[in-house]
């Protein structure tokens, strides 16, 4: 079970299925504490003694992080006890499937059992410990009034008074950022290279998040940021969303560094109606996703697109000969009853039709890697 990832994932499944705030955080955020626990877990029962005090520092670590991410405690146990009730079901089929002996099962349970309860007292420790080291600090109260504008909040805004202690106005404008942090530690040392422009940060749904006066500049290729323009505080909880999609859009593309989020409006419009992005994939029904020349050609289509329809741009992203990127147009064509190169029709398409032939594609490749 340690070393099967498809252990894990479903134990991060059954956390973020029963936990909306466990959820809220990034999956790789869930997949490195559940791998840990799971790994210490199974190792204490190969050794079968004792418990020490080391063998709990990884359930420490998880209560300590998920309070300075603004997990409620009852979130992160709804979380914890899904996981560990999962875990212990898988443990009990694949022993029976082993041929394990029930009295042997019914012992291994029992220790099992005793191990991941003081587990789950330690997870509960650290979270306290953190949630009083962090009552004492001013970041906690900034990260407080962070929330509460972007996520939390009942839609009251917070007082001029409460504003000004965390360097902030009611009729200032602000850039809404969000990272691709999430390890406290990492988050305090990229918060004090964005104090340089001014505004309040904090790890909102696991990410570092702030409200910068300035546009941050670039911050190098280890952290992925995205940035909204300037606006007012009253609007920042429907752009706070809108940066996080922008965020798992860019992160999908493997992109880093400074991206404005007006540069993937785009992508984001499109990724929140995926029902009719299924409905036009579904138009490309006569391509097979199983087979390699299909997707050449639907990359290709994407290439030329994504390159203003232009022959010799397009065959300079793929490394190939215009022909060739004339060709694979030529039989996607004929595959689809569409045609992808318009650059020789009376009639060229139209900007809302290029994007519904860029959407299905993007949207059939997508299905395909998946």
């Amino acid at each position: 079970m340690a070393t099967d990832r498809g252990v894990v994932e479903e134990l991060v499944r059954a956390a973020r299925g029963q936990s909306p705030e466990v959820a809220r955080l990034p999956e790789a955020e869930n997949r490195r504490h559940v791998a840990v626990l799971l790994a210490t877990g199974l190792d204490f029962l190969e050794r079968s003694d004792e418990p020490e005090a080391q063998d709990f520092e990884a359930a420490e670590a998880l209560g300590a992080d998920r309070a300075a991410q603004g997990i409620s405690i009852d979130g992160l146990l709804r979380g914890v006890q899904a996981g560990r009730t999962r875990a212990m079901n898988i443990a009990i089929a694949r022993s029976r499937a082993a041929g394990v002996p029930d009295e042997v099962l019914l012992e291994g349970l029992v220790d099992l059992d005793r191990y991941t309860g003081a587990l789950e007292r330690h997870v509960i420790n650290g979270y306290h410990t953190a949630e009083l080291e962090l009552s004492r600090t001013n970041r906690d109260a900034n990260t407080h009034l962070l929330r509460r504008l972007l996520v939390d909040g009942d839609g009251t805004p917070p007082e001029p008074a409460e504003l000004r202690r965390a360097g902030l106005s009611s009729d200032g404008r602000y850039h809404c950022l969000v990272s691709d942090v999430t390890l406290p530690g990492e988050a305090r040392a990229l918060e004090q290279r964005l104090l340089g422009g001014g505004g309040v940060y904090g790890l909102v749904e696991g990410r570092l998040t702030g409200l910068s006066v300035r546009q941050p500049t670039d911050l190098g290729p280890d952290v992925l940021l995205v940035v909204a323009p300037a606006t007012g505080l009253a609007v920042m909880r429907d752009v706070h969303p809108l940066c996080v999609a922008a965020l798992r859009i860019a992160g999908r593309a493997g992109l880093r560094g400074v991206h404005d989020l007006t540069d993937l409006a785009g992508e984001v419009a499109l990724a929140a109606q995926p029902v009719l992005a299924d409905l036009l994939r579904g138009t490309l029904a006569c391509l097979d996703h199983d087979d390699d020349f299909h997707r050449e050609l639907v990359s290709t289509a994407l290439v030329y697109l994504d390159h203003g329809q232009r022959l010799g741009h397009a065959a300079a992203a793929l490394h190939v000969h215009p022909n060739t990127v004339r060709y694979r147009l030529d039989r996607l064509a004929e595959i689809t009853g569409t045609p992808w190169d318009d650059s020789g029709a009376d009639d060229p398409s139209t900007v809302l039709g290029t994007l519904r032939h860029w959407w299905a594609l993007r949207s059939w490749l997508d299905h395909a890697s998946r």
